[in-house]
């Protein structure tokens, strides 16, 4: 399985818009995708079909739950979901003191069975416990950014703590690439934000780009990806890309 950590510290990013429409982008080129929603507003877990009202991932966490357990089918063919709680509100206040608590998601996701190709982490906006989790226990870290200037600044901090990661709890963490999302192709200053993103980090910008689109913002409340939702949309086609 490849575990991929969904992330950016900035809120407004397109995490969960990623991570549910590659999700549903992959599952059309009939790949198996498990999405993990760490956030605790839960917007993952609406937008799939199924929000867990009970303690959920927050058991995973503190009491070593079984992940196979909280595993939902989603309301897209060939996705399935573990949904967000709301108790992980309060999970970076329960588990501070526990030792080597950054390191539980990690333990219960090498107990998944092989049913999927693909392990999806939806991380909140924050670089709290629960992010940090997430990439001590991926593999791989996607980061979507919104191709707006001040989106520069907080990817230099992801970027940072990516490497401490590395250096501390995580050692085989790799960047498989920043997407660059929301991109207005009529203005000047979008495609300089996304030149400024080549320049600095090369190849491991994605040549895909997810333009804007009303049709990705409309897909939420329809409770369907934009493959479904929209499926001759620039937002469905972007999406595609991104999973080829």
């Amino acid at each position: 399985m490849r575990t991929i950590a969904i992330t950016n510290q900035k809120g407004g990013s397109a995490k969960t818009t990623t991570a549910v429409n590659l999700a549903a982008a992959l599952a059309e080129r009939e790949k198996r995708v498990l999405v993990v929603d760490l956030d605790p507003q839960a917007s993952a877990s609406s937008w799939l079909g199924s929000v867990d009202e009970g303690r959920g991932l927050f058991e995973v966490l503190a009491d070593n739950g079984n992940l196979t357990d909280l595993v939902r089918q989603s309301n897209v063919e060939g996705v399935d979901l573990v949904p967000a709680s709301p108790w992980l509100v309060g999970a970076e206040k329960a588990l501070a003191s526990e030792p080597g608590a950054e390191a539980v998601l990690r333990g219960a996701l090498s107990r998944l069975p092989p049913r999927w190709d693909f392990v999806l982490l939806d991380c909140p906006p924050s670089l709290g416990l629960l992010a940090i989790s997430a990439l001590t226990a991926a593999r791989e870290v996607l980061v979507p950014v919104e191709a707006r200037v001040m989106a520069l600044a907080g990817l230099a901090g992801l970027t940072r703590t990516v490497e401490r990661i590395q250096e501390r709890t995580n050692p085989d963490l790799v960047l498989t690439g920043i997407l660059a999302c929301r991109l207005d192709s009529r203005t000047n200053l979008s495609r300089e934000v996304v030149e400024s993103l080549r320049s600095r980090f090369g190849r491991l910008v994605f040549r895909a780009t997810v333009r804007e689109n009303v049709r990705l913002a409309e897909a939420p409340s329809f409770r369907q990806p934009i493959t479904t939702y929209a499926p001759r949309s620039s937002g469905a086609e972007d999406y595609r890309a991104v999973a080829a």
